[in-house]
């Protein structure tokens, strides 16, 4: 890391933290300070508790004395993944390990006062028994986000939670200490798992990345160069409702008609289940029945990868991705959704934007919500400046 003033203690954690140096002559040569800035940027961080290093490694496997590690544990994240009709709840250390979860089912529709009240309680529970203080909180809702608020701007599946404060919900968790709550939508902290804990070397290597929100409704994180892009007011890859031809005409649940959401969202599908007289409580349940070898079930989810992939062929040829990644209820039954995307991205996209592309199901599966959600917060409150601001307060 060369830069034009002298790298900060935060990017030297930012460094150790990402395996890019182990030690201090490796902070050195990246950086090009010098032994008693780099000693000294150390000192600072060990003492805020953020590196071990020296003595303090003595038992973690015959490290040199002068190796570096981040330490994991000096501080906890919480996570919350709000749905339609599930919340997901982590509590993750620095590292992004979950150490305790919760996740039940709730009434469609419900509102921001009953619902984040029980939230609050299950992290209090959630966090019986952790030492670590909690660092910081990380919320996703499905639509919209005003980011900068922590609120919800637009989401017809969330009824009641436009413009309301999350964070008052959230203060008594973490009592008397004041963390910080951020608030992303859906598909962008599907987007934000994709870069945490990757699980092989091909993954290791991606940073263009469009990844498909598929579930009961629709989304589309987009990682470009290593980094998510939310769009000017929060709103990019809000692709499920945008306009169809084969969907003109049919009402959507945000009140307009002709949306993506009519012929591919998970609700969608289960419309069209109960119309053939199969009525099906939520797209697991149809993802469910597919994987059984139901041929309803099954056309539908390959219709709906298709109907997908007709709008996602204009972004692979606007961004020209190295992966197409699908989370959500849907990436159940990655086969047949995945089959539908591609049968419609090859056959409307270019053959350069196509050449190398891959298809491939979220990494952490069911939890990719969850870990989205913990790698939103942990971006936030290890970011180098965050930490120079941490170690200038206590300075």
């Amino acid at each position: 890391m060369t830069t034009a003033t002298p790298a900060s203690a935060g990017e030297l954690l930012e460094l150790v933290r990402t395996g890019r140096a182990e030690t201090r002559s490796g902070l050195r040569s990246i950086t090009g300070l010098s032994r008693t800035a780099v000693v000294s940027r150390v000192q600072a961080l060990a003492q805020a508790g953020l590196l071990l290093a020296g003595e303090e490694l003595a038992s973690t496997g015959g490290r040199p004395p002068g190796a570096l590690l981040f330490n994991k544990d000096a501080g906890v994240v919480l996570a919350v993944a709000i749905g339609r009709s599930r919340s997901q709840l982590a509590v993750f250390d620095l590292d992004g390990t979950e150490i305790a979860a919760d996740s039940r089912d709730h009434e469609v529709g419900v509102g921001p006062d009953r619902l984040m009240t029980e939230v609050a309680a299950r992290l209090t529970t959630l966090l019986e028994g952790v030492r670590p203080p909690v660092a910081a909180i990380g919320l996703s809702l499905p639509g919209t986000v005003d980011t900068e608020r922590g609120v919800s701007l637009d989401s017809p599946v969330m009824a009641g939670w436009d413009g309301v404060e999350l964070a008052p919900y959230l203060a008594g968790v973490t009592a008397p200490a004041v963390v910080p709550l951020y608030v992303a939508n859906d598909a962008d902290v599907l987007a934000r798992a994709e870069l945490l804990g990757r699980r092989d070397d091909l993954r290791d290597d991606l940073r263009d990345v469009l990844v498909v929100k598929a579930s009961t409704g629709l989304g589309l994180g987009i990682v470009a160069d290593g980094r998510v892009l939310s769009g000017h007011l929060g709103a990019a890859g809000e692709i499920g409702h945008t306009k169809l031809e084969v969907a003109d005409g049919l009402p959507c649940r945000c009140g307009s008609t002709g949306c993506l959401e009519t012929v591919a969202g998970g609700w969608a599908l289960c419309a069209q289940m109960a119309a053939n007289g199969r009525p099906v409580g939520h797209v697991r349940e149809l993802v469910a029945l597919a994987l059984q070898g139901d041929a309803e079930a099954r056309h539908l989810v390959r219709e709906s990868g298709r109907h997908v992939g007709e709008l996602l062929a204009i972004a692979v040829n606007l961004l020209n991705p190295q992966a197409v990644v699908v989370g959500g209820d849907m990436a159940g039954a990655f086969d047949m959704f995945a089959a539908g995307l591609r049968e419609s991205v090859y056959a409307r996209a270019g053959a350069l934007a196509t050449r190398d592309l891959h298809f491939l199901p979220a990494t952490h599966g069911d939890r990719a919500g969850l870990v989205g959600c913990a790698a939103l917060a942990l971006d936030h409150v290890l970011a180098p400046s965050a930490v120079d601001a941490r170690l200038a307060a206590h300075a």
